[in-house]
């Protein structure tokens, strides 16, 4: 079955079971800096779990294109892409265990037509908080899973927070027991290396998770767990990972999600999709869709936070081109349009956009070959004696360079790397970017501090004031906050004079003085945008939207958080202004 199918079955079948469908979120989360990229479907959808509900009502659907940063250096094993698309329906208080795990089961036996014989699930074997899930086992005992197909793992397995296990969660934090579902590949055999006796969490490659019903039923106490008001359900499953399943193969790039770029690669190349050649099309495949998408909505390479990862994937691919022999502009140039072609057909993002990525591609390529240049030069005129795994892991810091190309491009003049000495000053590299980083959430819920909170109300009060005395051609094109400050993107044909800063500036803190109340409603979104209301990325908002409206002075649909007056931000202060390009420009300001 083709991925498109499987989507839109599964999208079918929880509308028929009465689940509204939630569009699915920018990559790019507009205004969180605590996450680089949506990294799941869940991620929107965090407060809501929490408790406040959701203008769409307590069933909920979706299919989220994601991202995860974490799996890049991963690509080239079958079973890791940066780039996937997660299928995922909730339930906020409303249903629970029983017909989560009946309809995902109709769902993958029935609609897809996954052999159960093939199915294995797993359950949480319970601690000293919270007992053994006996109650999944019943259930799914009682749909036919054979007793041999069901498999207990302890809470680093089978136990979901955004702490993990149980004992790591800080009072307050939600979490509960989780369910998986596993395919068996029959025709894999099992490799002893990773044990005697193979599991579904056997790293063999016999099994593949292809779901994971999360139910989150418990809050973290002081003495332990208690029972949560109101239960909810999070299903996940990655599309890539189900068609594999349905299509009865482990690679996850030998499916209709990859082939197409991937025979583009071996027709260009001249080499096949096997041996040493599959790795570097596998990179290539999955780094330049992850690429393409993301300056599909916006996004352009740079030197820092997501800019800096678009700008990584390109480099690493376009190294692995040349090692297929291919020149990287051309090959990218001719795939690009059946990118962008599977995302618009989804509906994800608009084909319009294609010319403007060709554009984006081609230049920072330009820019890396320059780059690529440099880094052979830098082998050539280095002393042999003085390269080292040091001298690797400076070309990869400094010029995108992966270890196996250097050690590929040193092998050529009987050069021998070190491979353990990279991994250890790579690996003593990470931790420190993990700890230097450590205050990005990755899970996806946004930084509700008290400074924050100010920042995302004083951002609208900037953009009604910027419309105000720069006319209503500015639309907002972006924004960030952090702790220190807001920026914020809009497009303006012109440059603001200093004196139209000022003014604008005056206006925000006037706003603020006023101690405008800032209030929250659910709306219709049509009826939301008739009656004033701005959006961003509005097309993307449910038909029931979360509307602040600042006294009578700004409205626009928004996720919050807010304050409840405008006098609790404080002076406001423009800090610059800067273009960013033909008719865009970034403004960024601070709290006095």
């Amino acid at each position: 079955m083709q991925s498109s199918d499987i989507r839109k079955k599964y999208l079918d079948f929880f509308a028929a079971h009465t689940h509204a469908l939630v569009p699915a979120a920018p990559l790019i989360p507009a205004g969180d800096p605590t996450t680089l990229f949506t990294s799941s479907g869940m991620q929107q959808l965090v407060p809501y779990l929490k408790g406040e509900p959701h203008p769409m009502g307590k069933r909920l659907v979706n299919s989220q294109p994601s991202f995860r940063t974490d799996d890049i250096e991963e690509v080239g094993n079958n079973r890791h892409t940066c780039m996937f698309e997660m299928l995922g329906n909730w339930s906020l208080g409303d249903y629970f265990k029983y017909e989560q795990l009946s309809w995902i089961w109709e769902f993958f036996t029935k609609e897809i037509q996954l052999p159960t014989d093939k199915l294995y699930v797993t359950l949480f074997e319970g601690n000293e908080f919270i007992a053994k899930d006996l109650e999944s086992y019943d259930i799914w005992r009682s749909l036919g899973v054979l007793d041999n197909h069901i498999f207990y793992y302890p809470g680093k397995k089978n136990w979901w927070s955004r702490a993990g296990t149980p004992d790591q969660m800080p009072v307050g934090e939600i979490g509960g027991p989780t369910s998986e579902i596993f395919y068996e590949f029959t025709n894999i055999k099992h490799d002893p290396k990773f044990g005697d006796v193979c599991h579904p969490n056997c790293d063999c490659g016999k099994f593949l998770e292809i779901g994971n019903s999360v139910f989150m039923a418990y809050e973290k106490v002081a003495d332990g767990l208690k029972p949560l008001p109101a239960q909810n359900v999070d299903f996940g499953g990655g599309l890539e990972r189900i068609t594999a399943a349905s299509q009865n193969n482990p690679d996850v790039f030998a499916t209709d999600m990859f082939t197409p770029i991937i025979k583009m690669i071996e027709d260009s190349s001249g080499k096949s999709y096997q041996g040493d050649f599959m790795s570097p099309m596998r990179v290539i495949a999955d780094h330049l869709r992850a690429s393409v998408f993301m300056i599909a909505q916006g996004l352009e390479p740079s030197n820092k936070l997501q800019g800096y990862v678009l700008r990584r994937l390109l480099r690493r691919s376009a190294v692995r081109a040349r090692r297929l022999g291919l020149d990287a502009k051309k090959i990218f140039t001719e795939c690009t349009p059946t990118i962008v072609n599977q995302y618009a057909e989804a509906g994800f993002i608009d084909s319009t956009v294609l010319p403007r990525v060709k554009e984006i591609i081609n230049t920072e390529l330009d820019k890396f070959g320059k780059a690529l240049d440099k880094g052979l030069k830098d082998i050539e005129r280095t002393d042999p004696k003085l390269i080292d795994a040091q001298f690797a892991f400076n070309l990869y810091q400094s010029l995108g360079f992966p270890f196996e190309i250097t050690r590929d491009l040193l092998a050529e003049k009987n050069i021998v790397l070190n491979q353990s000495e990279f991994d250890q000053i790579f690996a003593k590299h990470k931790e420190g970017s993990r700890t230097a980083s450590a205050g990005m959430f990755k899970g996806g819920l946004a930084d509700h501090s008290e400074t924050t909170t100010k920042y995302h109300t004083a951002t609208h009060l900037l953009h009604q004031a910027l419309i105000e005395v720069l006319g209503k051609e500015v639309t907002q094109a972006g924004s960030n906050i952090t702790v220190e400050r807001l920026r914020f993107d809009y497009t303006y044909n012109g440059k603001p004079t200093q004196v139209e800063l000022k003014q604008i500036e005056t206006i925000i803190n006037a706003k603020i003085k006023a101690n405008l109340p800032v209030i929250k409603t659910t709306e219709n979104k049509e009826e939301a945008i008739k009656s004033g209301a701005r959006a961003f990325f509005a097309e993307k908002y449910p038909a029931q939207v979360t509307v602040y409206t600042i006294g009578d002075y700004s409205k626009e649909l928004c996720g919050g958080p807010h304050v409840d007056h405008t006098g609790a931000i404080g002076p406001i202060t423009i800090l610059k202004d800067e273009a960013l390009g033909s008719g865009k420009r970034r403004i960024y300001a601070k709290i006095v």
